[in-house]
């Protein structure tokens, strides 16, 4: 008797969830996306104990018909894809058919679900991949998907599941990234009985980064828009200001499918160019929109990789795109000096949240206070301190509040427009740019309801960079400045290596095709696989100037170098651009001489504790504005900060914020 057999269905579906159900958020991912596939506009999630004792997945998508709700949990069974070429031009989340019989094969599930078509439901229960029923039940159009026991018959795998605390982690990174990817989809996922996300499916990508990432973050956020004849990008990147410790919040979609792919994720950072420091990443959804044709999915069991077609032409439009929206933009970041107090927008918008809850709950009167309102005078606007006072003086008579309409009476109007005269206006009358800020729900708590713009608060983008008048140096190592906007502190060291890192770079670019031949030939000995990669591009090392010869099995021999090569460095450079070529296995001759570039300029820039003369600090201010970047040397580290006049007017108390002591009756998160 032969010793092959077929395996049954139950174990193959299983050997099937090793590759595709890894862990609790594995299933959340699979069941989200075929929400997403059945149109839905509303996805909720429902965990419990990170997913280890129950998930749930609730839409209101198209529905499954009755009579095909067994035949989903079959594995290959799908409504996703027909023949052959559907394969090659895949448009929605999920194609296999694998992930509901993946599921059902470790766990107990059961799932409701009903079409608008349909008089009623149908609901269906299975556990370690066996049918145990199947009836009509009472549900709304949607279906609503219950996981529990998970992993009841493989122990081994849930033996090696992390903590709940990491497998929760694992869940709201993948709903934050389905959420970044579906803008238009309503999410909402609660853990134990409380809510942890949620988003409005209004469409708005920024709404959804604050709701991520913080509300500042959000107004840090640049829109990004390029295309060409076979690719159309889209997104949101972050000002070189805002960055993190790691590429984990760079997000890129294709055709609103998460994906993970090194290349695309590199030209996002070379976006960048010099404007981030080193070890530092940007916060990035960049969406790609492209004929299915261009991309092959079933690469990956989970489908986060994919396979590109014209991936170097997508990877030049990514960087392009982000490297001329940035270009046009003031990076010259504000000081906020938050031993001061709060800036002028949080003021502003802490005034704003003062007066809507003023109009939502009523003031009780303090009844050691009986004075009635009619009895206080409206105070006069005046520049005269001495009238100031007496009009103080005779403001002593509090204004009591015994209903909400008299929030609208004549005194309350004095009394607000003491305040906004004291408050929003300088000492020479100017109104603070930043009281402009708008809520625009009457619910303060909500990402989705805030002004996102990242220009709602400045004029900076107006004018690229400020025509810097010089006052004079702080301890050998930063200029002084003012403009007509405040004042402008400059690293010396940063801006004179920003200045000669473009002199360098022209400089270098500049060169001629001589060759100089080595006195010794220079004979280069490589592994076989690497040796097989160089074969492979010696017109690639030729263009740029290095002329190999093979010399032997895994020996190339070099008869001459570049001119520009520098003196003494001729091995060594050599070897570092093919070294280049094996890594990366391309190689830029721009590229390399940037990097060349960086190191000349920080090399012989001025250091700190370098005293200069007035006339040597004027020259460097003079050629600062005229850099194609005068915001950040090359290792991305800011040239100068900026202290605007409202900064500094609250330094010096100028400014009186009277509302910040009650800052403490609001939400923190928002501040």
């Amino acid at each position: 008797m032969g010793k092959i057999h077929e395996l049954n269905t139950v174990l193959a579906d299983q050997i099937a969830a090793g590759e595709v159900i890894e862990r609790p958020a594995s299933i959340v991912k699979e069941l989200v996306e075929n929400s997403l596939d059945a149109h839905s506009k509303r996805v909720d999630i429902i965990v419990k104990n990170a997913g280890l004792d129950s998930i749930r997945v609730i839409d209101d998508g198209d529905g499954i018909a009755s009579d095909d709700v067994e035949l989903a949990f079959r594995r290959y069974a799908t409504s996703k894809i027909a023949t052959r070429k559907d394969l090659f031009k895949v448009q929605t989340m999920g194609f296999r058919g694998e992930a509901l019989p993946s599921i059902a094969s470790v766990a107990d599930v059961v799932m409701v679900t009903a079409q608008e078509s349909q008089p009623a439901g149908t609901q269906i229960h299975l556990r370690g991949g066996k049918v145990l029923a199947k009836k009509p039940a009472p549900a709304r159009r949607g279906t609503d998907v219950l996981v529990t026991d998970l992993f009841f018959n493989t122990p081994a795998r849930l033996k090696y599941l992390k903590s709940p605390h990491t497998e929760l982690t694992r869940i709201i990174d993948i709903i934050n990234r389905l959420a970044l990817a579906n803008p238009t989809v309503a999410f909402s996922f609660t853990h134990n009985g409380k809510e942890i996300f949620r988003s409005a499916g209004n469409g708005n990508l920024q709404q959804v980064i604050a709701a991520i990432y913080g509300i500042k973050a959000g107004r840090k956020m640049l829109a990004i828009t390029g295309a060409d004849a076979d690719f159309r990008v889209s997104g949101f990147v972050s000002l070189p200001e805002l960055t993190r410790a790691s590429r984990q919040y760079i997000t890129i979609t294709i055709n609103h499918r998460y994906i993970r792919n090194f290349e695309l994720t590199k030209a996002i950072i070379q976006g960048y160019e010099s404007k981030l420091m080193v070890g530092r990443y940007p916060i990035a959804v960049v969406n790609i929109d492209l004929d299915p044709v261009l991309v092959d999915v079933n690469v990956h069991p989970a489908k986060r990789e994919v396979r590109l077609s014209k991936e170097p032409q997508l990877t030049k439009l990514i960087a392009q795109t982000i490297r001329q929206r940035i270009a046009s933009e003031n990076l010259i970041p504000d000081v906020n000096p938050t031993g001061f107090g709060p800036n002028a927008a949080d003021v502003a918008k802490l005034n704003q949240r003062l007066n809507e809850a003023a109009h939502q709950y009523q003031v009780s009167p303090n009844p050691g206070r009986t004075a009635p309102d009619s009895q206080r005078p409206a105070r006069k606007a005046t520049g005269n301190p001495a009238s100031a006072e007496a009009n103080d003086s005779q403001l002593s008579a509090p204004v009591v509040i015994h209903q909400a309409a008299e929030l609208a009476s004549p005194a309350m109007k004095a009394f607000d427009q003491r305040y906004q005269n004291e408050n929003v206006a300088g000492p020479f009358g100017n109104a603070q740019a930043a009281s402009s800020t708008k809520i625009k729900s009457s619910h303060p708590h909500s990402a989705e309801n805030l002004d996102l713009d990242v220009h709602d608060k400045t004029n900076k983008a107006k004018r690229r960079f400020p025509d810097l008048q010089y006052i004079g140096q702080l301890q050998g190592t930063f200029l002084l400045a003012q403009a007509s906007d405040g004042l402008y502190i400059v690293d010396q060291h940063a801006a004179q290596e920003r200045i000669n890192y473009e002199r360098f770079r022209k400089e270098i670019g500049q060169v001629s095709p001589d060759q100089q031949a080595f006195l010794v030939p220079l004979v280069l000995n490589y592994s076989t696989v690497d040796a097989m990669t160089i074969n492979q591009h010696l017109d690639t090392l030729a263009s740029v100037g290095l002329k190999l010869e093979p010399f032997g099995q895994n020996s190339f021999i070099l008869r001459s170098h570049p001119t520009w090569f520098k003196e003494g460095q001729e091995e060594d450079t050599a070897k570092e651009m093919i070294e280049w070529l094996i890594k990366d296995g391309k190689i830029s001759v721009r590229d390399f001489r940037m990097k060349t570039a960086i190191m000349m300029s920080c090399k012989r820039a001025i250091k700190a504790n370098h005293h200069l003369d007035e006339r040597e600090a004027r020259a460097l201010l003079r050629r600062l504005p005229q850099c194609e970047n005068p915001f950040n040397c090359p290792h991305g580290r800011p040239v100068t900060v900026h202290f605007n006049d409202q900064d500094l007017e609250k330094m010096f108390k100028r400014i009186q914020d009277s509302h910040v002591p009650f800052a403490d009756e609001f939400d923190d998160h928002e501040f």
